[in-house]
């Protein structure tokens, strides 16, 4: 079993379900609780539930009482707040789901959280149309032919250069309020993006766990 962490929060439940066999530790958020619970997901897997449990209802989920995290702290997320408990149990791995869908503010929120913990962990979203994460400066990406890939700067990316894209970079520079690099594809089994200063989040279409 690998040492990665299956994170569940309280956006867009996911379609289906990874192998939980797959994870060292499962976890959600008290919100996405509630959808894991109908949608059937084996309860007695998860290892933790945190929040601050405004979400928390019924007396059936009390059985699983010893394994909720109270965390009040109204100055954070709930996402926020589950990954300084993973980061504190020593994990750095995480695979995300829930994170887009429904309420817009929420899914942003979600990317910059992210962003603030990419030093230290390596997060990646996943929903029913792509994976996502930051990159670091020089990353290679597999088995990725003809696959929309997206470049996102978040906010810049100065001397972007790519290999394996259909529409290739040489040292540009992308800016959210000018360039970004969405909508290109791969033509190549690999893809190899490199650049400067600034913080670069890729989507990878069709991709899921």
């Amino acid at each position: 079993m690998s040492s990665k962490v299956l994170l569940f929060i309280n956006g867009q439940p996911p379609k289906s379900f990874p192998n939980v066999e797959n994870y060292s530790l499962i976890a959600c958020t008290d919100g996405a609780f509630h959808y894991l619970k109908e949608m059937g997901f084996p309860l007695d897997k998860l290892d933790f539930i945190s929040g601050d449990f405004d979400s928390h209802s019924g007396a059936d989920e009390n059985v699983y009482e010893e394994k909720f995290i109270y965390t009040p702290d109204q100055d954070k997320t709930d996402f926020h707040k589950a990954l300084e408990i993973i980061s504190q149990k020593g994990f750095k791995n995480i695979d995300v789901l829930g994170a887009s869908g429904g309420e817009q503010d929420h899914f942003l929120g979600n990317l910059t959280v992210a962003f603030s913990f990419k030093q230290s962990l390596n997060i990646k979203f996943y929903d029913e149309f792509s994976e996502y994460f930051f990159i670091p400066k020089n990353t290679t990406l597999n088995q990725v032919k003809n696959k929309m890939i997206s470049l996102y700067p978040f906010p810049t990316a100065e001397n972007v250069t790519t290999k394996g894209l259909n529409w290739s970079l040489n040292k540009g520079n992308l800016n959210i309020t000018s360039r970004i690099g969405t909508r290109n594809f791969a033509v190549e089994d690999e893809v190899q993006v490199e650049y400067g200063d600034g913080d670069l989040l890729i989507f990878i279409g069709g991709s899921y766990l």
